[in-house]
């Protein structure tokens, strides 16, 4: 059983475990989602912020030989962090040794009691937790760096995203360390501790060599095929604050975006391991960055989503302010915007109602665009109001088709706006 299962790295382990002839299982909230990225696997519903103790466990994990965690949260608040990293997690391994059901702890190359975030120090809480089940059943704690994979997501998604900047290069925190680890080779790792390849223990998924964060940023743009930056802009740390603080309060909508603090904290302390453990164990090493690019293939649409990656956060925040703008504007300018329906032989009661009406709902639609749960809801809400507006209006005033300002045919941008950023929206 995978928790955390349809996740971008649970997703990759549970086609791999299925390709080594295992019987998998996710566990998670979402079993729709689930159905959609891991299709025709078994779903064990579940919300970790509910298991905190043992025998919660027990009735979950009883038919199974193996557990592998994937699951987690970059940034939450501290309590939710805590029971979904930590208790929850170390409630699980308790069940484990109760059971003799083996486990495998998806971690954090770097994670320890001493971290600079609540992301690392509550993944270590959950390592050493899980770490004091070893002489009750086999444990293994693998610690993969920075994972690149065919997906993007996360801080994959961030670099891809920047990597797609059309002339300049905008790099922050440039020197920062990074040993990064293919989505693949995690996948390998934990095939070979299902089929008992692996001796448990705590192993770092990551290769040799440590690269800057401006070379691996080089090369996923060398690796997307896009033509090299003519200029690098090195971002000042000021701005960066202001950058994560404003995906915090972002965060608090629902947008997790890789900008927020959290993120950028585990990119400045670096991202660390010790390869040789795992190298000792397995005889192999972790491939390193050239040759986890080099073993990805990368084709026009990998190109396309990184650049529809960079233009989102844009898309959305335009149509946001196109809508709430439409809205401001005809409250402010009531009277005129009500005289096209007079002149259509409306009362001007009706008139200046239905005009402060349909204002609102375009202030609604604007403000509910902003909060991400939704967003892709008020994007169709969107586009059903415009087709609403452009048919009430070839009716009523339909002299506006031909109005020199085009106030009618410019809402057919808005709604393919709409509608593209509908599909931006979905993120798995």
């Amino acid at each position: 059983m995978v928790l955390g299962g349809y996740g971008f790295i649970g997703a990759a382990l549970v086609r791999a475990l299925m390709r080594a002839g295992c019987a998998v299982a996710v566990f998670g909230r979402d079993g729709k989602m689930a159905e959609r990225v891991v299709p025709g696997v078994a779903f064990v519903p579940g919300d970790l912020r509910s298991f905190a103790k043992a025998q919660d466990w027990l009735a979950v994990i009883r038919d199974f030989d193996l557990v592998v965690n994937a699951a987690g949260q970059l940034q939450a608040s501290t309590a939710e962090l805590d029971q979904v990293q930590h208790l929850a997690i170390a409630a699980l391994a308790v069940a484990c040794g109760d059971t003799g059901t083996g486990l495998v702890q998806i971690s954090a190359a770097g994670a320890s009691a001493d971290s600079a975030t609540e992301f690392m120090r509550s993944k270590a809480a959950a390592d050493a937790a899980v770490v004091k089940q070893a002489d009750r059943t086999n444990i293994w704690v693998l610690k993969p760096g920075l994972v690149l994979g065919q997906g993007a997501f996360g801080g994959t998604a961030l670099l891809r995203m920047l990597a797609a900047m059309p002339v300049v290069q905008p790099v922050a925190l440039a020197r920062a360390q990074i040993q990064s680890v293919g989505l693949e080779a995690v996948a390998t790792a934990v095939c070979q501790a299902a089929r008992a390849a692996l001796p448990p223990g705590s192993y770092d998924l990551v290769e040799d060599q440590p690269h800057s964060l401006q070379e691996i940023l080089r090369q996923t743009r060398a690796w997307l095929g896009f033509a090299p930056a003519r200029w690098q802009i090195l971002l000042p740390r000021p701005l960066l604050w202001l950058t994560t603080r404003g995906a915090d309060v972002l965060g608090r909508l629902g947008w997790r975006s890789p900008l927020r603090r959290t993120a950028v904290q585990v990119l400045e302390q670096g991202i660390a391991g010790d390869p040789a453990p795992y190298q000792q164990a397995t005889g192999q090493g972790v491939a390193a960055l050239p040759q986890i690019l080099g073993e990805m293939r990368a084709g026009r649409e990998h190109r396309l989503e990184a650049r529809m990656l960079l233009c989102m956060p844009f898309a959305v925040a335009l149509l946001s302010l196109f809508w709430f703008l439409s809205g401001i504007i005809a409250l402010w300018q009531l009277d005129s915007a009500a005289l096209h329906l007079t002149a259509a032989g409306w009362s001007p009661g009706l008139s200046r109602t239905s005009v402060a009406f349909w204002a609102g709902v375009d202030i609604v639609l604007a403000l509910a665009l902003l909060w991400r749960p939704r967003a892709r809801q008020a994007c169709l809400g969107m586009v059903a109001v415009t087709l609403f507006y452009l048919g009430a209006a070839s009716l009523v005033t339909p002299q506006m088709w031909s109005d020199p300002l085009g106030p009618l045919v410019k809402t057919l941008p808005g709604l393919m706006l709409a509608l593209i950023t509908h599909q931006l929206l979905q993120e798995r």
